[in-house]
């Protein structure tokens, strides 16, 4: 039997907008809280931000993913604990073009994905521990949708905030997101003026006018 609970409120704009040019790798400078450890984006560049919707799967069935899929809003991050399972395939092919046609903007998977091929040709955020040919099957055993989960030695919450590129994944507490966001904003605008200082030109952005990274 499937646990689903209700949604948990969405990252808000302000928030997003806030973290739209700031770096997971930022945020390592300033805690070690929240960090995902072990997942590898599957393309890159990339570039994944939005609310966790979470999923606990028990090994080999799928049918919580089913249902939290149904569940998606646009801008969700599907996040997804595979019970310490991590040679098992839960995302490939299908998985993503529902992702896409809902307006998901990613997904984590503490186990693997299949279907490789196609889901670089999409494009699509994925961040895993790997790909695999062995995969999960369409069961109608347990599951949870919107509870808390781990994820890489992570609590993940319905409701937190996902940031990730190629340098890594943070988790992020939205009631703790928005003063660390600007912590790391700042930081990145002292970084770049040090670059120009230095005479390295552009590279991580452009300041503008109001002192603000572009």
């Amino acid at each position: 039997m499937v646990r689903i609970e209700p949604l948990a409120k969405p990252i808000t704009p302000e928030l997003l907008e806030l973290y739209r040019s700031i770096q997971p790798s930022t945020i390592g400078h300033l805690t070690d809280f929240g960090y995902i450890r072990g997942l590898q984006p599957l393309v890159t560049p990339i570039r994944l931000i939005g609310t966790a919707l979470t999923v606990r799967l028990p090994h080999i069935g799928s049918a919580a993913l089913r249902e939290a899929l149904e569940l998606a809003r646009p801008g969700d991050v599907i996040v997804i604990d595979m019970s310490g399972d991590e040679d098992r395939a839960c995302w490939g092919e299908f998985r993503a073009y529902k992702a896409i046609a809902k307006g998901v903007s990613g997904a984590v998977v503490s186990g693997c994905v299949s279907d490789a091929a196609v889901l670089r040709q999409l494009r699509f955020p994925v961040f895993s521990r790997g790909v695999s040919a062995l995969t999960t099957r369409s069961l109608e055993l347990e599951g949870e949708v919107n509870t808390c989960i781990s994820v890489g030695g992570v609590a993940v919450r319905p409701g937190d905030l996902i940031i990730g590129d190629e340098d890594g994944l943070f988790v992020i507490d939205p009631k703790r997101a928005e003063e660390l966001g600007r912590l790391a904003l700042e930081k990145q605008e002292r970084e770049q003026r040090s670059r120009v200082k230095l005479g390295y030109g552009h590279i991580g952005g452009h300041i503008n006018e109001g002192g603000e990274v572009t």
